[in-house]
């Protein structure tokens, strides 16, 4: 053999060589990851719309209800002890808030002994908070379900890798590995939303219980300002 043909020989097995050095890149995006978790990942995705959802508008609602006139209170108080009800009961209806409903029911009941005064701005309280915590129980619920999709479908997807297997009889890491890992997706979707449907739920009742807070606070005030001496 002459030297050119074992350079050509070598140049060759060289290129080989190079060639199967390379390595191969693949890339996948999320919605093409999403769409291999089946069809479980539409459920999923529906919670994760009705949590987002539910936690902006009672983010919005809760925020609306936490702003009020600091010196409403004090307004009242001189309206009151100038005999101006009309005029109390004017500022009241024309504040769209949660203390001003209350302070309103109270002004109603002006004349009748404390205790019922108390217990029915109690009464106008409890309701409030139950309009504040409309819906809550959705994000709860969201947050335990939705990993249980995502369980659903890893389970689903080994049922079928054995299924497959079974029909294959043959066990490869390609066969394992493949069915296995699109089925993890509804898994990690499924807990990614639960979890996110946790931290609103927590979060709203902690923004909650500062308004109740607040609604305590100002009727104690209001209370308080009925059994001050008229000077």
């Amino acid at each position: 053999m002459n030297i050119v043909g074992i350079l050509l020989q070598v140049t060759v097995v060289g290129g080989q060589v190079q060639q199967t050095q390379v390595p191969t890149e693949s890339s996948m995006s999320l919605w093409e990851l999403a769409i291999k978790g089946g069809w479980l990942m539409l459920p999923i995705a529906l919670l994760a719309v009705v949590a987002v959802y539910i936690f902006f508008e009672r983010y919005l609602a809760i925020r609306k209800a936490a702003q009020f006139e600091e010196n409403f209170i004090d307004r009242i108080k001189d309206y009151i002890h100038e005999g101006k009800i009309e005029a109390a009961l004017n500022l009241c209806a024309s504040t769209d808030r949660p203390v001003a409903r209350m302070i309103e029911k109270g002004i109603k009941r002006l004349g009748r002994p404390i205790n019922e005064i108390e217990d029915s701005i109690e009464i106008v309280g409890k309701f409030e908070v139950y309009n504040l915590e409309k819906n809550m129980v959705i994000l709860g619920v969201i947050a335990g379900v939705a990993p249980m999709f995502g369980f659903i479908g890893t389970i689903s997807g080994i049922i079928r890798i054995f299924y497959n297997i079974s029909l294959a009889d043959n066990i490869s890491i390609g066969l394992i590995a493949g069915g296995l890992y699109e089925k993890m997706v509804t898994s990690a979707a499924g807990l990614l939303v639960g979890i996110i449907a946790y931290v609103f739920y927590h979060w709203l009742n902690m923004k909650i219980e500062k308004v109740v807070h607040k609604l305590e606070l100002n009727a104690m005030n209001f209370i308080d300002l009925l059994q001050e001496p008229v000077k």
